[in-house]
């Protein structure tokens, strides 16, 4: 496999990395205003020289804290760049994710004559676009390590806040912190932990799960230039594009991910003029998603009674097998796909080792599996008709695989199938969940879920059209309008249909009662520039002639 260069040192580095996976399990996330445009650029040129790059840490230059940084539209407004520049940005970047509602499935309530519809938001996002001394330019990441063995965030991270509140201050706050998140809106910054997992002796490690207890962040995206040629051969197994047997898997095309580089068109995308201001940026949608995990528990547990009635088995998996029909994996992360039935799964925990008595020695078993490709080597197109891994589970409708490709049979596999149809609607996803470090409170009302962070070369063509094409309708899966059965709106579709193989002892489910699990809470779309390009506006030099 030859290796693809980018310019990693003028790359933020939340671009290239997951940072959670680099052992950054605790992250805070500032979100800013501009005053003036010169207060803007100031605080670009003193914030720049500490941005997080893309460039490979070696031994000794992994930071504790990261910092990274990008701009809404109407920031990059605020700091006056050239009007041409601004006119050639793409449109749902230009409108934020607030106008685009109706596409993305955030509320059925959302009509032109209704301005109530997002009550439940936090104010910070309520307010956004509507009040211009209140709108967010801003937002800032840190993420942060922790102290061994807790989940204690270093001290460093607190020190970096420091600075960052003293950049405000020395610009008399005419760019300044807004602290108006959370949902009684009086939080400096959206706080956001992994969830860590309690050991007898006393130790804490962050886990992989999220409020309702999958695990998550397993299948991100893989792309030429992202890791070095050797550590390349190992991540792109079940996280590139399937070329067909003859070829494997290969990395996917820079330019979906970054700008100024061909994407799976083998074109360079369009970008705002100059070229060298987008060059090596990216966009960026951060949505704050709310878990109502009382409301999950308690139609699982509902569902999983009718479901053990019907295929004689018990409710705890009844249970655990209806979790994994409507996400696609096991809760421990294992793919349906590789391990279909409850009992192979058992069978695998106990090769594998996950289930060893001493708990140490189960997580080091566990974190092998999970670090490998082997979570993400495996294909639906030999799974047609969902008897592995339902159709419409989770898992198939953010990432379908090969399962779209034309030539595919429904009752039988096509060993020439591709990703081709599905190379062009990869999301990196660079989040962490929010609310407690611990398991899911069974009150709606706490503050927990998934702080949702991806990035993408088009907002439109990758996120907007999974997000409404794929998890908000199922046409695509042959399931009319049932949405995600996890994150989709069920106020008026309700069903998740799971089918059996007619050869197996099981029997076909329809799940019928799901509710709204998951509701959004706020968020905007934000460009994140490249190194140079802060520099440009750090200087106020952008020439888009």
């Amino acid at each position: 496999m030859v290796g693809h260069h980018i310019d990693l040192d003028d790359i933020q580095g939340n671009i290239t990395r997951a940072y959670s996976r680099y052992k950054f399990p605790k992250a805070r996330y500032f979100f800013l205003h501009i005053e003036t445009a010169e207060a803007g650029r100031q605080f670009i040129r003193e914030v720049s020289n500490k941005i997080t790059t893309a460039s490979y840490w070696k031994k000794d230059t992994k930071p504790l804290v990261t910092l990274n940084i990008g701009f809404t539209f109407t920031g990059l407004l605020q700091l006056s760049l050239p009007i041409r520049t601004l006119q050639s940005m793409p449109n749902e970047f230009i409108e934020g994710m607030k106008s685009r509602a109706t596409i993305l499935g955030d509320d059925t309530n959302y009509n032109l004559d209704n301005n109530t519809w997002d009550s439940h938001w936090d104010p910070i996002w309520k307010n956004n676009r509507t009040n211009k001394e209140n709108d967010v330019h801003i937002w800032i990441s840190m993420n942060a390590q922790v102290e061994p063995g807790t989940d204690r965030e270093v001290d460093a991270l607190e020190k970096q806040t420091d600075w960052l509140r003293n950049i405000c201050k020395s610009l008399q706050q005419k760019v300044r912190i807004l602290t108006t998140n959370g949902q009684h809106g009086n939080e400096e910054y959206q706080s956001a932990s992994a969830i860590f997992k309690n050991f007898p002796n006393g130790l804490k490690y962050p886990t992989a799960k999220e409020h309702f207890g999958f695990t998550d962040g397993i299948g991100n995206p893989v792309f030429e230039g992202q890791f070095p040629d050797e550590e390349m051969k190992s991540r792109v197994i079940g996280s590139g594009k399937w070329m067909g047997k003859s070829k494997g898997w290969e990395p996917l095309a820079t330019g979906e991910f970054i700008l100024g580089y061909p994407d799976e068109s083998q074109e360079l995308p369009p970008v705002a003029m100059p070229y060298s201001f987008t060059k090596n940026g990216s966009f960026m949608v951060y949505r704050k998603l709310h878990e109502n995990v009382e409301t999950f528990t308690t139609v699982i547990e509902k569902e999983a009674k009718d479901y053990a009635a019907i295929m004689n088995i018990d409710l705890e998996q009844a249970i655990t097998t209806l979790k994994a029909k409507m996400v696609g994996r096991w809760s421990d992360g294992v793919p349906l796909s590789i391990v279909p039935t409850y009992k192979e799964w058992q069978a695998f925990k106990k090769e594998k080792g996950f289930d060893n008595p001493d708990p140490i020695k189960a997580g080091l078993a566990y974190q092998e599996y999970f670090r490998s490709s082997a979570t993400n080597d495996f294909k639906y197109g030999d799974d047609m008709q969902g008897y592995k891994c339902p159709v419409t589970s989770h898992l198939r409708r953010a990432n379908p695989r090969d399962y779209m490709d034309p030539l595919n049979d429904i009752n039988g596999d096509n060993p020439n199938a591709t990703t081709q149809l599905n190379n062009r609607r990869r999301l990196l996803r660079r989040g962490l969940p929010y609310g407690s470090s611990d398991f899911g409170q069974s009150d709606d009302k706490a503050e927990q879920g998934i702080i949702f962070i991806v990035i993408c070369a088009s907002i439109f063509r990758q996120f907007e059209f999974v997000q409404q094409q794929w998890i908000q309708y199922g046409s695509d899966f042959h399931a009319g309008n049932d949405t995600c059965p996890l994150i989709g709106n069920h106020t008026k579709h309700k069903n998740h249909i799971i089918t059996s193989h007619p050869d197996s002892d099981e029997k076909p489910y329809i799940m019928s009662t799901l509710k709204n699990f998951v509701e959004t809470r706020g968020g905007d779309y934000f460009f994140i520039p490249s190194i140079s390009a802060l520099r440009m506006m750090a200087m106020g030099t952008i020439d888009p002639t």
